[in-house]
């Protein structure tokens, strides 16, 4: 994409209303704009790394067997009337009446739709277990919405359920989805902690949040260090349930399993929450399959979420440094920031043309700043942005056939020619997505 021709609103000064870094960054680098207080628009870059993030969520709950859908937004009040949920979710619900005046809501999660379809079409305990899961938008009207998209009141959200015949299967759903989602968020370059979550009235210890650090989170977590050194292969259940991490009010610090020379604590944000619920919904809404002898067996179920619009700040939270965002690969917009040093010089800008044509012809995504600017407000904003590679055509490129690559992760500069700046950042890109793909594999992960 030439940046002459491309919708990218970069903004100089932090804007006052920015309270966070995420947001400021996210405002100053034309990813979003805001319409109303916690809704937004995605810009064409935002839409891109949102639409990486909710790539790789696909990719890894497909892997493990699950079923994607897309409900509706719109609800009937009777489905939640049903549960025994519709005047007690409170006024983040926002409730409205169709021309015909009857109650409908903007749905806030999903349960009791996919339980509703699943009544429909599960008649035998054959059919179990099933796992659906969309990826669609989500509206709660927040009080006082505020941090950009952290804590917004319309937000992307990936929500998936279970249907499983008894509680040991249901645990093995659960068991599995726990650790696609950590191979999730590997993939997007984060390390997240699964805390122990408060289960509510339904009790249990099935409940986890999933936490990265970063210095604006909302809670405190507490956790033992081994996590920061953990390799992907040993992340599984079993593992993890041994390793103590908890959250705000859960942690006990006169009875903390972990001794004091390895607990840390750390500022969390909160990026998944998978939750077991038994029979609470299909029970209340009369979902039951034939069991083996014809007897009614009531599906056992679970809830697992993955805030999709939300990551996009977590990341940039935990990604940035005092130039702009650092973007993981696999997430990033673009995977390589063409600069051309000195746009109307006959000689750069056929160079200049040509690596980017050769990139086009590779599959390497790359911006091409190509406008009349000075080189260092294309430096900024390449810094700003965050892309992983920023590649320099300037005069060293005329003299000496070499162009300059820069990483953005790490700083490291180096003079190289051409053809080995093509192959790196192919090879780069190539190698950190089959990496992530692979990940999963190493660990033998089963379809549910």
């Amino acid at each position: 994409m030439r940046l002459s021709n491309y919708f990218l609103p970069t903004l100089k000064e932090i804007p006052a209303e920015a309270q966070i870094t995420s947001h400021r960054l996210m405002l100053r680098a034309g990813m979003i704009n805001q319409t109303t207080a916690g809704i937004y628009s995605w810009l064409p870059i935002g839409l891109k790394v949102l639409q990486n993030i909710e790539r790789i969520v696909a990719e890894e709950q497909d892997r493990i067997g699950c079923h994607r859908v897309l409900m509706p937004t719109l609800q009937p009040a009777s489905l939640w009337q049903e549960s025994g949920r519709y005047e007690d979710y409170g006024k983040e619900m926002l409730r409205i009446k169709d021309r015909h005046d009857r109650d409908m809501l903007y749905g806030p999660t999903n349960e009791e739709v996919i339980t509703d379809i699943m009544r429909q079409y599960l008649k035998s305990y054959r059919q179990l277990p099933q796992t659906l899961y969309q990826i669609g938008w989500k509206f709660r009207d927040e009080i006082r919405p505020r941090f950009g998209v952290m804590r917004g009141r319309e937000f992307l959200m990936k929500d998936g359920y279970s249907f499983d015949l008894d509680y040991e299967g249901a645990k093995e759903t659960y068991k599995k989805i726990f650790e696609s989602y950590l191979v999730i968020f590997r993939r997007m370059g984060l390390t997240a902690i699964p805390v122990r979550a408060d289960s509510g009235a339904i009790g249990g210890d099935l409940s986890h949040e999933f936490q990265i650090v970063a210095p604006t989170g909302e809670s405190t977590i507490y956790y033992d260090e081994s996590y920061d050194s953990l390799p992907l292969q040993d992340m599984t259940f079993e593992k993890l349930q041994n390793l103590y991490a908890a959250a705000d009010e859960k942690h006990d610090p006169n009875n903390c399993p972990i001794p004091a020379n390895r607990i840390k604590t750390a500022r969390g944000i909160e990026i998944g929450h998978i939750f077991y619920f038994g029979t609470k919904y299909s029970k209340a809404m009369k979902l039951e399959v034939a069991g083996p002898n014809g007897e009614p067996i009531i599906p056992e179920m679970g809830s697992y979420g993955i805030g999709v619009s939300r990551l996009v700040g977590a990341i940039i939270e935990a990604s940035h440094d005092e130039n702009g965002i650092i973007w993981p690969e696999s997430v990033a917009p673009f995977q390589v920031g063409l600069i051309n040093a000195k746009t109307g010089d006959e000689k750069l800008d056929s160079i200049a043309g040509d690596i980017y044509q050769k990139l086009n012809n590779q599959k390497t995504e790359a911006l091409y700043d190509d406008r009349a600017e000075r080189p260092g407000v294309k430096f900024s904003n390449m810094d700003l942005i965050g892309i992983p590679w920023q590649v320099i055509v300037g005069n060293k490129t005329v003299e000496y056939g070499t162009v300059e690559v820069k990483n953005r992760q790490t700083g490291e500069r180096s003079d190289i020619s051409i053809e080995e700046c093509l192959n790196k950042v192919a090879k780069q890109y190539t190698q950190r997505i089959s990496e992530g793909l692979q990940e999963n594999e190493n660990r033998g992960a089963e379809c549910i």
